[in-house]
């Protein structure tokens, strides 16, 4: 069984961009698994909820 990180949130919701900030780098990229530490599964579901935030310009689509 993996075991969830104690500061990684159990979803992501689109309206929430200051969680999304965190997964985002400095170009506006959403950061990779490798650095995030997050499963499949919760990379596809953060990958989902920043192109949403995006697309209602909560996010930017590339840094300012």
């Amino acid at each position: 069984m993996i075991k969830r990180r104690q500061n990684q949130p159990k979803y992501f919701d689109y309206k929430d961009e200051k969680l999304l900030r965190r997964y985002i780098d400095s170009y506006g990229q959403i950061e990779t698994r490798a650095k995030t530490g997050l499963s499949a599964k919760m990379q596809r579901q953060l990958s989902v909820a920043v192109k949403r935030a995006r697309h209602i310009a909560l996010l930017p689509f590339v840094a300012g």
